[in-house]
């Protein structure tokens, strides 16, 4: 359906990718995957006509819709939030505008009203009088109440528009669908409806995104960017990262027999096979993996930082008490109330919130220990915490511009030189990046060296509000392993499905009203009747 045909890309001397083919086809959803700075998003841009390749050419089939996620929330402020959903299926809008300024003209002429009836038939066709309900369904899948959908955009929250943009792109059924990072800000009862939703989608879905749990609920292949090639893989991301890593191990130990390999291989794909057909993902689905030929895998070039917080000392008894926490907004409104909890030896707490400024507002109270009268926050003597905030803006401005060497040496007590480059290398700033001015790092950057800054103070308690924020997929990884690992407690606020999944034995959502406090994991809590009920009452009229 959709075919790249000797596609190359470079800027300067600088070659993003070259010498491209590739063919994506109906009913398949591919994740494209790469480090930071590899050219995903550009290589969508390209998919949608936005950026020319220097090379090569890109072609759809002939009378195939293609629908890209628009990534500037304010392109619609004067608009109905319903009519900017329609306006997903441009022709279909287009028709309607024409159609209605027919029907509003006094003076339109007898022509006008078979050019009127035309575009009825036409409408008709392309399911125009189930647009309204249909782009109303799409909203309030995704969390947009009803009490919004005739309102204008510039009347909704950041994240409701965000929503509003997502619905747009599902709009129609689009023949091709291209997304970027569209679960960016969704709550994680929206990501769980929008990857439902995409694992049953009949045509074309091509998505760039660091939420290996949504790759995984989606993705029928995996579109690799790497070594300046783009690769088609079969299978979901766990599938091409078990293989990678597996490969890149029989590689490094080249006395391994060709057929020792090979046989590991089988059963590695035997496995995952199995285990995947028990679950909604989309690899089992299109049993894709029994066509995987062991030859096309291929070890990636990307490198994993080392990420391990090490408490210098076991927490006591006593770890964390909060006493009846609420805030408000700038404008006034309530953020959260009534909050009350303790924290016992082994909780790690992931965060909930519908406004996320909510959560970070919470983080920030509980590090800050700020308790106006009537509330409390009661920390044990035997706890150090650490907090990674959200915005780290703060760490590397003004006084704090400074090279990399030293603005982690002034977080250490070990001064040494060595000690220090070493440390930085672990999180793969290596030779003369080591004196990159503070000032200039990408956002990726600053959040491994606030990594970095974090593992020194060797904490047995830690608040961390978005860490995943600007990395990469390795990084991410890497920090999901080490919060696996930590022996210390934690609270986390993340959308990222996995990492809370897999680290959180408890969850707390906030909410303007009150808190729900559960022992359990977050798949356990997104299914449980009892939490949406309690979670529908708290939230009703908010």
């Amino acid at each position: 359906m959709l075919t790249v045909e000797n596609l190359g890309l470079q800027y300067g001397k600088r070659i993003l990718f070259d010498e491209v083919h590739l063919k994506f086809t109906q009913g398949n959803c591919y994740g494209v995957i790469g480090a930071n700075g590899a050219g995903k998003s550009t290589f969508l841009k390209i998919l949608a006509g936005e950026i020319d390749p220097n090379r090569g050419s890109v072609h759809l089939d002939k009378d195939r819709r293609m629908a890209v996620l628009k990534q500037d929330h304010f392109a619609y402020e004067e608009e109905i939030v319903l009519d900017t959903v329609i306006m997903g299926h441009k022709q279909m809008y287009d028709i309607m505008v024409e159609k209605n300024s027919i029907y509003m003209d006094p003076e339109a002429t007898e022509a006008d009203g078979l050019r009127a009836a035309e575009l009825e038939n036409a409408f008709g066709d392309m399911g125009g009088w189930n647009a309204e309900s249909d782009a109303a369904e799409l909203l309030s899948n995704l969390g947009v109440k009803e009490r919004w959908h005739q309102k204008q955009m510039k009347e909704l929250s950041a994240t409701d528009k965000i929503k509003v943009l997502l619905a747009q792109a599902l709009f129609g059924a689009p023949d091709l669908l291209l997304l970027d990072e569209p679960t960016n800000d969704l709550d994680a009862r929206t990501v769980a409806w929008l990857s439902n939703f995409l694992a049953d989608y009949k045509n074309t879905v091509i998505v760039v995104s660091h939420d290996r749990y949504f790759l995984d609920m989606i993705c029928t292949h995996i579109v690799d960017i790497d070594f300046q090639k783009i690769k088609i893989y079969t299978g979901n991301y766990t599938f091409w990262y078990e293989s990678s890593k597996l490969m890149a191990a029989q590689v490094a130990n080249k006395n391994k027999k060709m057929e020792v390999k090979r046989k590991e291989m089988l059963e590695f794909i035997q496995r995952f096979s199995a285990n995947a057909s028990k679950s909604k993902q989309a690899t089992s689905r299109k049993k894709a993996l029994e066509k995987l030929k062991l030859e096309e895998i291929k070890p990636s070039t990307r490198k994993y930082p080392f990420i391990h917080f090490k408490p210098e000392r076991p927490p006591g008894d006593q770890i964390l008490k909060v006493s009846n926490l609420s805030a408000r907004d700038a404008q006034g409104d309530l953020l959260y109330s009534k909050v009350d909890f303790v924290i016992n030896r082994g909780d790690k707490i992931a965060i909930l919130a519908k406004n996320s400024n909510a959560a970070t507002v919470f983080c920030e109270q509980l590090y800050t220990e700020r308790a106006e009268a009537g509330q409390s926050i009661e920390w044990g003597q035997t706890i150090t915490k650490a907090y990674m905030p959200n915005d780290n803006s703060a760490f590397f401005e003004g006084d704090q511009d400074i090279d990399l060497m030293n603005w982690l040496r002034q977080y250490s007590e070990n001064k040494d030189e060595q000690f220090i480059r070493g440390f930085l290398g672990r999180m793969l700033f290596s030779g003369e990046e080591v004196y990159k001015q503070s000032s200039v790092l990408s956002g990726g950057e600053k959040v491994r060296c606030m990594l970095a800054k974090t593992m020194l103070h060797h904490p047995n308690f830690l608040i961390l509000d978005e860490p995943t924020g600007h990395l990469d997929l390795e990084s991410i990884v890497a920090l999901n392993d080490a919060l696996v690992e930590y022996s210390g407690n934690l609270i986390l606020v993340t959308h990222d499905h996995r990492m809370i999944e897999t680290v959180a034995n408890r969850i707390i959502e906030l909410t303007p009203k009150g808190i729900i406090d559960s022992l359990m994991t977050l798949d356990e809590y997104l299914v449980s009747e009892r939490i949406t009920q309690q979670r529908e009452q708290l939230l009703e009229s908010v």
